[in-house]
């Protein structure tokens, strides 16, 4: 199912001009007095809707392509159908390193070329050398039992994402996936501090927390702590979705969140070094100025929040934060935060399986990415 994005897309993307001008412009923001909350920062939707605009504009916008190499057997050449969740993942990686290494105020402009920015972006193309891929998604989800082709759910992508990672010394990231809705502090400092003793020794980290919060549909005691987590410092947005539909949510304005679809097929390429016209044209295609919007209680229940902390002191204050301002916020926890295991926690491969049919079951259910028998490609190789 194709984005309703198309309506003002051109077929490689664009912002078709004509078509826009026909049916008016997008009602992505409301056009009424209220704060607008984007990735930890807080808008007025009428007094700064082109500041918004520009935020969401900013972000790596990862689409369904078509034509890129071929991928698994049989030889798929499009992920439309069935890439929509990895697509996400890609998102909130991208957001994560942008924020780390270039800043949450850093905003693009078709005109931009500097060599951080190209990195990143290269980073994400349709091809087996890229880090972050589609092919690499896709090929590393096979230790996660997912063939190529086959669909992944919010907390799958999370643990792919978490060993490609470590392939990219230049990203210089770790992930950590907390799992059974908890955070465990020991583990965090283990993964991410060398020294214990020296905070300069702290691995910028992103968090991802898979949750299931409902059974079919999501809880609505937990909304006023899900708004909450979109506005704290260092919040990477959600990935999750809505029957039939992966979805990257990145804020909210009142009642709705915020989101960018990746359901647009887009041709495949390469931004290089914006040289030429071409690749200045494809670097456009990661860019979606226009933000979709749904209510909260239309969001899948399974989901997988997301957080950026660059040291030991911003993830300290993202405990507090979860602590006094999220948690109480809600009658039943969102999660919960530990200094370490319990005796009796042991994680078996089982347990993951289990985890992850909990976390991919209802959007797996209605969802609109098929399942398909493909095998791994034989040829592929990590590029560390």
């Amino acid at each position: 199912m194709d984005s309703v994005f198309e309506a003002y897309l051109g077929p490689d993307g664009m912002l078709a001009g004509a078509v826009a001008g026909a049916v008016g412009e997008p009602d992505d923001i409301p056009k009424v007095n209220t704060d607008v909350w984007v990735l930890g920062k807080r808008y007025n939707a009428i007094q700064e809707l082109e500041l918004i605009r520009r935020d969401i504009q900013s972000r790596l916008w990862c689409t369904y392509r078509r034509g890129f190499v071929p991928l698994g057997a049989p030889q798929l050449t499009t992920d439309k159908g069935w890439g929509c969740m990895l697509r996400c993942g890609q998102m909130v990686l991208a957001q994560a390193l942008i924020d780390l290494h270039l800043g949450r105020e850093w905003f693009w402009t078709p005109e931009i070329r500097d060599g951080t920015y190209l990195k990143i972006v290269n980073r994400f193309e349709d091809s087996r050398k890229s880090y972050f891929s589609i092919h690499q998604i896709a090929l590393m989800g096979d230790s996660e039992d997912k063939k190529v082709g086959q669909w992944f759910g919010p907390n799958t992508v999370a643990q792919v994402l978490k060993k490609l990672v470590r392939y990219d010394d230049w990203c210089s990231l770790v992930i950590h996936v907390a799992m059974d809705n908890t955070i465990v502090t020991d583990d965090i400092y283990s993964l991410c501090l060398e020294n214990p003793s020296n905070d300069d020794t702290w691995k910028p980290l992103l968090l991802i927390i898979p949750l299931r919060l409902g059974l079919s549909d999501i809880n609505p005691i937990y909304i006023p702590a899900l708004k909450i987590c979109f506005e704290l410092a260092g919040s990477c947005g959600m990935i999750g979705g809505r029957p039939n539909q992966a979805l990257y949510f990145v804020g909210y304005v009142d009642d709705e969140v915020l989101y960018l679809d990746p359901h647009t097929t887009q041709r495949s390429g390469s931004v290089g070094q914006k040289t030429s016209q071409d690749e200045v044209d494809f670097d456009a295609t990661f860019h979606q100025r226009y933000a979709g919007r749904i209510g909260f209680q239309q969001m899948d229940p399974s989901m997988a929040m997301c957080f950026l902390c660059k040291s030991r002191l911003s993830f300290e204050v993202l405990l507090d934060n979860l602590r006094t301002q999220v948690l109480p916020a809600c009658k039943q926890p969102l999660l919960e935060i530990t200094k370490s295991r319990s005796a009796e926690w042991v994680s078996t491969s089982s347990d993951f399986e289990n985890v992850n049919h909990l976390h991919t079951s209802s959007l797996t259910r209605n969802g609109c990415d098929a399942d398909s028998e493909a095998d791994s490609d034989d040829d592929f190789e990590i590029i560390s």
